[in-house]
């Protein structure tokens, strides 16, 4: 088949290299505008675009929306499309282009978790299975239906990065096997169930704030959840904010109250409604992550002091 492929940060690396090795032909690629990035704010192209630079495909940077754009889809006349985390709504215009259809690769099984954050929801909810979902785009949210899927154990210590690299690498075998399928007319899309709907927006900033009053699990399934983005904190006693690391669960420690630190020769401890979580990395604000125990020695006496009365807006 022609397949045009839609995808824009580093998670869908996999999916277009994988296509790009099929019998298929890659026709073009869509992917969001350069954007500013990093302290210099300098204009830097997708992960995706730089990948299929390098692979020599062209590469489409308009909105879906835009005549201009619509106009060069329809020239490229693809069978169907696959879109790997694109980032932009596709209206009924763009929808219509290939015959076959916009097919997405989805990072959980649906109807479980729609939306754009699924990998982050899963874990932040102690799910011990995920998967990826091949489906069918239409009108709704990650309503459509569903071509394949696969499963993927959630191990105890995933980050998002860590299941969320897992399920790109599992997931551009399936999604390439999903195209083959169509091609050769095997495919019958299977409606989504209508029991087990669960939704994943996307993680604000507010939403990586760890609440110490929460169980010791409750605050380590939050902050994996939120590594590597957009990065769980807290705030210090003088409401200054700081970055957590993902925290290991001590159970032994059960005389600390939500939010009291406990600073000792090795390891830094923070109290919880249920036992004690010993601090990994911390990035204070202006710094490098560092190790927890490294930060305490520098501190102006935190011991004992509690985490997490800072105000949201006001911290730094």
């Amino acid at each position: 088949m022609r397949i045009l492929f839609a995808g824009t940060p580093e998670v869908a690396v996999p999916s277009l290299e994988a296509l790009v090795a099929s019998p298929h032909e890659v026709v073009a690629v869509l992917t969001r505008a350069d954007a500013p990035a990093g302290r210099g704010k300098r204009l830097t192209p997708t992960p995706v675009r730089v990948r299929a630079e390098e692979l020599g495909l062209e590469v489409i940077t308009g909105r879906p929306r835009d005549p201009e754009t619509l106009a060069r889809l329809r020239e490229l006349a693809p069978d169907a499309a696959a879109v790997v985390a694109y980032g932009e709504i596709l209206r009924p215009d763009a929808l219509a282009i290939p015959p076959l259809g916009w097919i997405n690769l989805h990072f959980s099984i649906l109807p479980a978790w729609r939306g754009a954050a699924p990998v982050q929801r899963a874990i932040m909810a102690g799910d011990e299975v995920t998967g990826a979902t091949t489906f069918v785009i239409g009108d709704g949210v990650d309503t459509g239906p569903v071509l394949g899927t696969l499963t993927e154990t959630v191990r105890p210590r995933d980050t998002a990065g860590d299941l969320l690299d897992r399920l790109a690498h599992a997931g551009a075998p399936l999604l390439v096997a999903t195209m083959d399928a169509l091609a050769a007319g095997q495919l019958l899309p299977e409606p989504q169930p209508a029991d087990g709907i669960s939704h994943a927006p996307k993680i604000e900033v507010a939403d990586a704030r760890v609440d110490w009053a929460l169980p010791a699990l409750a605050v380590d399934r939050r902050v994996r959840g939120c590594t590597p983005a957009p990065g769980a904190w807290t705030t210090l006693p003088d409401g200054a904010r700081l970055g957590l690391g993902p925290v290991t669960l001590a159970p032994d420690v059960t005389d600390l109250a939500p939010g009291e630190l406990r600073v000792g020769r090795r390891d830094v401890h923070v109290g919880t409604a249920t036992h004690a979580v010993r601090l990994g990395e911390v990035q204070p604000v202006g710094k490098k992550l560092m190790a927890a125990a490294d930060w305490a020695r520098g501190a102006r006496g935190p011991d004992g002091a509690p985490l997490g009365d800072g105000s949201i807006l006001g911290a730094a």
